[in-house]
């Protein structure tokens, strides 16, 4: 169901043709930069977490960008904790190995694109399920997934820099 309301989302954009659909799974971001051909890092990840409340933060961030502690609670005031997978699929629609920022209809899932995704001409997040994905640039992904801010909450491998 899930990637249904993604089209739907995307409908009214213009964009419902761009989303790709795989024959194997991408649910992981080894697995979508495989099915993708690209390199893992290019994979935009969107982790969800508690927000302190009753709603959850979605942070979309580069495949190989881990979250750092400190970083994210001096970007929102807390410890990050992560959501378990029912909670992620009441708040966003969508279940472990599709979570996108697309095509939510809950006010409490609020949405961040992390500076990590910014040097890459394009990345690739999921559409809702877990053989899914679509190309965007980071700017149009913060315009698509209507992101709240940039943020930098994550770190990179130094190779990577």
């Amino acid at each position: 169901m899930s990637i249904e309301n993604v089209r739907a989302y995307f409908r009214p954009l213009g964009l419902e043709e761009k989303i790709m659909e795989f024959p194997v799974s991408s649910a992981t971001v080894d697995l979508a930069a495989e099915a993708l051909g690209v390199a893992g890092a290019r994979i935009c990840k969107t982790l969800a977490f508690h927000d302190g409340a009753d709603g959850c933060v979605l942070v979309q961030c580069a495949g190989d960008a881990k979250v750092n502690n400190g970083k994210f609670k001096r970007a929102f005031g807390y410890k990050p904790k992560m959501l378990a997978p029912d909670q992620v699929l009441e708040l966003t629609g969508h279940a472990i190995g599709g979570v996108c920022a697309f095509g939510i209809d809950d006010p409490r899932a609020k949405v961040y694109c992390d500076a990590s995704l910014k040097r890459f001409s394009t990345v690739f997040p999921a559409c809702g399920s877990a053989n899914s994905a679509i190309e965007f640039s980071p700017d149009d992904l913060y315009r698509y997934s209507r992101a709240l801010a940039w943020v930098d909450v994550t770190k990179v491998p130094e190779e990577a820099v």
